[in-house]
């Protein structure tokens, strides 16, 4: 084994939705798929019936439906529906219900039974409206399913949602990227290509809106491009109402806390519906520092504040933790790293394990290489037996060899770490697909401006780190895995479809 090392000492590295949709839903783009692995196939069957015509009444949405993973990590047949109008009505003629049918096109709607959720978001910088969310049961696990939201009795919109989440004996496939929400050429092709590989999910690894994660940069640059009329590569595509998609926090979400300076900011947590089991959260340092009049803040926040940005779910036979790795986290805490280790472990049976956050622990890039606190956290991941580290924050695609990492306990003060490598270089994810340590992958590359430039470390290799594989920041791109079984398989495509990695891990 030793053999499949190599050893180094580290010096210091210089380290949804759309704002105006249309009045009409009438079958809708076809769900079909092109060839793919088997979780990208929809039986025909499913699709024999259409979704019928529904006309929405102008002013009904400030945002249209949109689908999230909701409160519950646990059941695979559970997903939030999520939507923004102009005023609150829970109760009485004109109330908001949500119907399903699942599979899609099959058999009567079924209405939910849980009442529909609503926060004011009544802040400076943005109109007032109200987030709703309902949690939907009972879909069938890995298949497409219809939803309709109505109003007053009268459904008022509806879509074929490409696919409930898999359950542990289901293939599924992903599409990751990060750092995108910036109104460029990049995010809106980005965004068209994600379409064309339809995927089940889609995973945002931090920095989802630019530049200070507000509400209104939300309605300038997210909601638009994911939810585009149709599918267009200097438009984008629509994505957010079909497709499920999860969102990492980064440091352009919430860490920008002065909400005297930024009244609609920390956005992040109005708009994302996602697991309420996080770690931590509340005690000081382990969360944003929010300044200023808190009181509409946690009017529109309900619950999702402090904790909302730590979470876990399992997604197939896969078990994803979410962490929050602004500087604030305070990671030296016991309690904290004890709540890491308890998620990550928290399903037994789950074949792969992911983490995934927004800054990355191990990357070529002269840009933010003083910013390495959570390579710290490397001995827990291997302790615990992490698959793949997803993360952003870097805006380009890099892919470690498989490393173990153990930090020194000396600090430094210009925010690196030191430590030492074993670096598994025999791992080529082709011929040899089983590793031995963790793989490290930036998919940062989402929209934002891109960070060609890579360091030129004292050892003189003159492109990337020891510890990298792959360094491509020549184009916007995104990550597209696939499980099966336990087989993950992971393509990176660019913004015009050309793919520019390929790799697999077998176990």
């Amino acid at each position: 084994m030793a053999s499949r090392y190599f050893l180094l000492f580290l010096v210091p590295l210089a380290v949804v939705i759309l704002g105006g949709c249309p009045a009409t839903t009438e079958n809708p783009p076809s769900t079909r798929r092109s060839p793919g692995p088997p979780a990208a196939r929809i039986p025909s069957s499913v699709l024999a019936s259409p979704l019928e015509k529904v006309t929405t009444p102008p002013g009904t949405f400030f945002t249209t439906p949109y689908l999230q993973l909701g409160s519950d990590a646990s059941d695979p047949g559970t997903m939030a529906i999520v939507w923004h109008t102009p005023t609150a009505v829970l109760s009485g003629a004109n109330a908001w219900t949500v119907e399903t049918r699942s599979p899609a096109g099959v058999g009567n709607w079924k209405k939910q039974p849980g009442p529909v959720a609503a926060n004011p978001v009544a802040v400076a910088a943005i109109p007032p409206h109200v987030v709703c969310a309902a949690t939907v049961r009972g879909l069938a696990p890995g298949e497409p399913f219809d939803y309709r939201v109505l109003k007053g009795g009268a459904p008022v919109f509806a879509a074929r949602a490409t696919r409930a989440r898999a359950a542990s004996d289901q293939p599924f496939r992903m599409v990751i990227f990060g750092d995108c929400a910036e109104d460029t050429a990049g995010q809106k092709k980005v965004a068209y290509q994600t379409s064309l590989l339809k995927p089940d999910a889609v995973m945002i690894t931090g920095d989802i809106v630019y530049p200070h994660g507000r509400a209104s940069e939300y309605r300038a640059h997210y909601f638009p491009v994911y939810a585009a009329a149709t599918p267009d590569p200097k438009r984008g595509a629509p994505l957010l109402s079909t497709t499920l998609f999860v969102g990492v926090s980064g440091n352009h979400d919430i860490a920008y806390p002065n909400l005297a300076k930024y009244p609609d900011g920390l956005a992040f947590y109005y708009y994302w519906k996602q697991p309420l089991n996080g770690w931590g959260g509340g005690a000081r340092g382990e969360v944003p520092p929010v300044s200023g009049d808190r009181t509409a803040f946690m009017r529109a926040t309900g619950p999702a504040f402090p904790s909302g940005a730590n979470f876990s779910f399992d997604y197939g036979n896969a078990h994803f933790v979410v962490i929050d790795a602004n500087y604030y986290m305070n990671w030296e805490s016991a309690r904290m790293r004890d709540g890491l280790r308890k998620a990550i472990t928290a399903n037994p049976s789950a074949t792969w394990r992911f983490v995934v956050l927004h800054v990355p622990p191990f990357h070529s890039s002269a840009t933010h290489q003083n910013e390495q606190w959570i390579r710290r956290l490397a001995p827990l991941f291997e302790e615990t037996g992490v698959d793949v580290v997803w993360s952003g924050h870097v805006h380009n695609y890099q892919r470690s060899h498989p490393l173990r990492f153990q930090p020194s306990p000396k600090r430094t003060s210009d925010g690196t770490v030191d430590g030492t490598f074993l670096i598994d270089r025999a791992f080529d994810g082709k011929a040899i697909t089983k590793p031995d340590g963790v793989l490290y992958v930036v998919t940062g590359a989402g929209g934002a401006a891109l960070y060609k430039k890579p360091i030129s470390p004292a050892n003189g290799s003159p492109d990337a780190e020891p510890f990298t594989a792959r360094y491509e920041a020549d184009t916007h791109s995104v990550t597209e895995l696939s499980v099966n079984g336990k087989t993950l398989s992971v393509r990176q495509v660019d913004e015009n479809g050309s793919e520019v990695d390929r790799w697999s891990v077998g176990k």
